[in-house]
């Protein structure tokens, strides 16, 4: 039996190799919004400790310059976490564009594993033919060789 040669091979391989790039792209991605959503969980934390503070320092005896200081302080914290924000949603869609060129990649790759099912199935009809074909020569020739030796 002949051995099956995909054609393509080539451009199934570079599927495949696009596909664990943009895996790793995804990968990637994803852990940078990670890293920017836990600085914006810091930042939070950070002014909410600010407010805390300057509550406690509103009960406590009054103290104009150190209350100054924290409502910049949460001014300075407000801003840094506006910014943040704009990085985080940044991050999100840079993730979502590699996941919809991640499932590009995934399907192309599919596309391609599908025509090689398809060639290879194709391969093994010819095969099966040309098996068919050659029983059936074989069968002729026994049969042609055995009435020329009965007649």
């Amino acid at each position: 039996m002949a051995k099956f040669v995909y054609k393509m091979q080539s451009l199934l391989n570079i599927k495949e190799k696009l596909e664990e790039q943009e895996k790793t792209a995804y990968g990637l991605a994803k852990a940078a919004l990670n890293e920017e959503e836990e600085k914006l969980a810091i930042l939070i934390a950070k002014k909410n400790r600010y407010l805390e503070e300057k509550r406690r320092k509103m009960s406590e005896l009054l103290d104009v310059l150190e209350l100054a200081r924290l409502e910049q302080a949460i001014y300075s914290t407000e801003l840094l976490i506006n910014d943040q924000v704009l990085v985080v949603k940044r991050a999100e869609k840079a993730v979502a564009l590699a996941q919809i060129r991640l499932e590009n990649a995934m399907k192309e790759r599919k596309i391609q594993e599908k025509l090689r099912e398809k060639a290879l199935e194709e391969f093994k009809k010819e095969e099966e033919a040309k098996e068919q074909q050659e029983i059936n020569e074989l069968v002729t020739f026994r049969f042609g060789n055995q009435r020329k030796k009965e007649g």
